[in-house]
């Protein structure tokens, strides 16, 4: 039984990743309905709002689902949500058994959905292969754990650590392949942050083309409030929002000119350095609801996240070029001694096109 309830549990996560890009802030589930040792039905969360991954599975069963087993990734919901709770229905459809990878970190659910299946005469088992079930909804049990954000930092850099030449030509360091995988990470995300060198010096949109997926919140670094209103990431508020993030010294006039362009200024704490307190906005971007950050730079924004150890996944682009001279990925982290170097924890290496792409934590 054992091996089987893994093997189902593994066709349950494979299924649930497909909502990667479409269901957060929720996580991504999936579930198999099995009946007499046959897969009858399969189903996963297709898309924030839409149907949670028991319910859609019921829905395009083969037959009767009586008597039949559930392997669902994440604990079925007890409570009403944008849609009604899942263990109503399975009761309701008499299930004999139900397998559920991890229990729920959301309070409104955490161990009351298997207690209440339970209750109900169904048999329950919990935590078949729950850490790679966790592993999936990293960013999701974070942001339910802690209320803040599920941090990755990413960025491309040269094999001698440069993210632009002498003369701040950034375009383009890695191939095609990774610009794909680096808009894909923008669709997983809630939003994704840029400092406002960033801005100045390459005028990005921050929105998601290069894959199928939604965009993200983009988020604007600028302590003062100095950027010029006509920078691509501030138009265009109808198909991405941009904030803000300024400190109390920033320029008024800056601040109604975006406020008229539909752009929202939030007001931070400094670092004492002179910019701005990313642990704050951390903080306040997660008190919003905002699950998962995609920091993407520049060089200001990657020491200060590297030097406050904010992130929770570091993914690291490595274009086979070498510039000599030129901007640094990362600044100066005042370390003096390499036995304070910042210790990191390597996840997985894999090739893309011509590229290296390094995915990293702190040990």
């Amino acid at each position: 039984m054992h091996t089987q309830d893994e093997k189902f549990m593994k066709r349950a996560l494979a299924l649930a990743g497909k909502g990667e890009r479409f269901v957060s802030p929720n996580p991504m589930v999936g579930a198999v309905i099995v009946k007499g040792g046959r897969v009858i039905a399969e189903g996963y969360h297709r898309k924030f709002g839409g149907s949670h991954a028991e319910i859609d599975a019921i829905g395009r069963a083969t037959e009767s689902v009586k008597g039949a087993t559930l392997y669902v990734t994440l604990e079925p919901c007890c409570h009403h949500g944008k849609t009604p709770p899942c263990v109503a229905t399975l009761l309701d459809r008499r299930l004999r058994r139900v397998v559920i990878g991890s229990i729920d970190p959301n309070p409104l659910v955490h161990g009351c959905g298997a207690d209440a299946l339970r209750r109900g005469g169904v048999e329950v088992t919990v935590g078949v292969l729950a850490e790679e079930c966790r592993r999936l909804n990293a960013r999701f049990f974070k942001f339910m754990e802690t209320g803040a954000p599920f941090v990755t930092l990413k960025f491309a850099q040269t094999l001698d650590g440069r993210i632009a030449t002498a003369a701040g030509d950034a375009r383009w360091i890695s191939g095609p392949e990774s610009l794909r995988f680096a808009h894909h990470l923008r669709a997983v995300h809630d939003a994704v942050l840029v400092g406002a060198g960033t801005v100045e010096a390459d005028d990005p949109e921050l929105t998601v083309r290069s894959v199928r997926g939604r965009n993200p919140l983009r988020v604007v670094v600028d302590s003062l409030l100095r950027l010029p209103s006509q920078a691509r990431v501030f138009q265009d508020q109808h198909r991405a929002k941009t904030l803000v993030a300024a400190t109390c010294a920033r320029e008024p006039a800056g601040e109604a000119q975006l406020a008229k362009m539909g752009v929202e200024v939030l007001s931070v704490a400094g670092d004492g350095r002179g910019g701005a307190d990313l642990q704050d906005l951390f903080r306040r971007l997660g008190s919003r609801g905002v699950s998962s950050v995609l920091v993407e730079g520049g060089s200001g924004v990657i020491t200060s996240v590297l030097r406050e150890r904010l992130a929770d996944r570091i993914v690291i682009i490595l274009a086979p070029k070498i510039l000599g001279k030129g901007t640094a990925s990362v600044g100066d982290l005042d370390i003096r001694r390499m036995e304070n170097a910042l210790p990191l924890r390597f996840d997985s290496l894999r090739k893309r096109g011509d590229d290296l792409v390094i995915e990293a934590r702190f040990a």
